[in-house]
C-alpha cells in the first residue's frame, strides 16, 4: 500500500495557508471613523486515515485503505482599536431580546416536556 501521506499532507497545508485566512472568511481590516476593526477566526480541523490487508477467496490479496479530513473556520470577533486602546468585539452573541428569542424553542420543549411526565405519573 502507497498512501503517499507526505504529499497529501503538502496539499492540505497549501489549501489551508490560502484558505484559512480572516480575509478568505471575513474580509480584510477596515476603518470605520476613528476605529480600526480586524476580523480574528477560529479554525478547527481533523484528520483520520486507515487501511488493511487480507486474502480474499482462492488466496487473492486484497487492500483496502480511505481517508478523510474536516476543517471548519468560523468568524469570532474583531480587534477593534481606537488611538493607544485595543478592545476585542465578540461576535455571534446575541444579547438583549435577541438572546431571548434564541432560548425560546428550548424553553417550550422544557414545557412540553414537563406536561409530559405529569401525565404519565398515576395518581
Amino acid at each position: 500500500m502507497d498512501l503517499h501521506f507526505e504529499e497529501l499532507l503538502g496539499k492540505i497545508t497549501d489549501f489551508i495557508k490560502t484558505e484559512a485566512k480572516t480575509e478568505t472568511v471575513v474580509g480584510e481590516p477596515f476603518e470605520l471613523g476613528e476605529f480600526k476593526c480586524i476580523p480574528v477566526i477560529k479554525v478547527g480541523m481533523g484528520f483520520g486515515s486507515g487501511g488493511g490487508e487480507g486474502i480474499k477467496a482462492k488466496s487473492q490479496k486484497a487492500e483496502g485503505v480511505g481517508a478523510g479530513a474536516g476543517m471548519g473556520i468560523e468568524p469570532i470577533g474583531f480587534l477593534v482599536t481606537k488611538g493607544d486602546e485595543i478592545s476585542f468585539l465578540e461576535t455571534g452573541k446575541s444579547h438583549g431580546i435577541a438572546a431571548a428569542f434564541e432560548k425560546v424553542p428550548d424553553l417550550i420543549e422544557k414545557i412540553y416536556d414537563k406536561r409530559n411526565t405529569k401525565e404519565e405519573v398515576p395518581v
